[in-house]
């Protein structure tokens, strides 16, 4: 039942903020058993959906223009015209860029190069 009702929130395989808030109405007005564990599922679900569509783009100064267009082609080219894109200062990075898009995790940054040089001089 709950894979039918978010399956009813997508419209061409895309999240409809309209069709989720009728799906809610409608398990609210017709509360039926568990209907509070069904809502808390189908949030889960929604919050998992916008997190595998949302790119987080973190670098340790801003990106000029054509930086930044050619990260949001590549991006788009790879996950789809749906991903929505946030770009965001780190300096803790000291130097490169970090990509985030759901799971996926491209790190290209200094910081993360130097954290591998250290670990491969740990003891062991």
């Amino acid at each position: 039942m709950l894979k039918l009702l978010f399956k009813g929130c997508l419209k061409n395989g895309l999240l409809q903020e309209d069709s989720v808030t009728k799906t809610v109405q409608a398990v609210v007005d017709g509360k039926p058993r568990a209907y509070i564990q069904i809502l808390n599922h189908l949030l889960k679900l929604v919050k998992t959906d916008i997190h595998s569509r949302t790119a987080r783009i973190e670098s340790a100064d801003s990106l000029d223009d054509a930086t930044r267009k050619s990260v949001e082609k590549l991006l788009t080219d790879r996950y789809g015209t749906s991903l929505m894109m946030s770009f965001d200062v780190n300096p803790a990075l000291l130097g490169g860029m970090r990509i985030q898009v759901g799971s996926d995790v491209y790190d290209a940054s200094i910081r993360s190069r130097l954290q591998k040089i250290g670990e491969s001089f740990a003891v062991k």
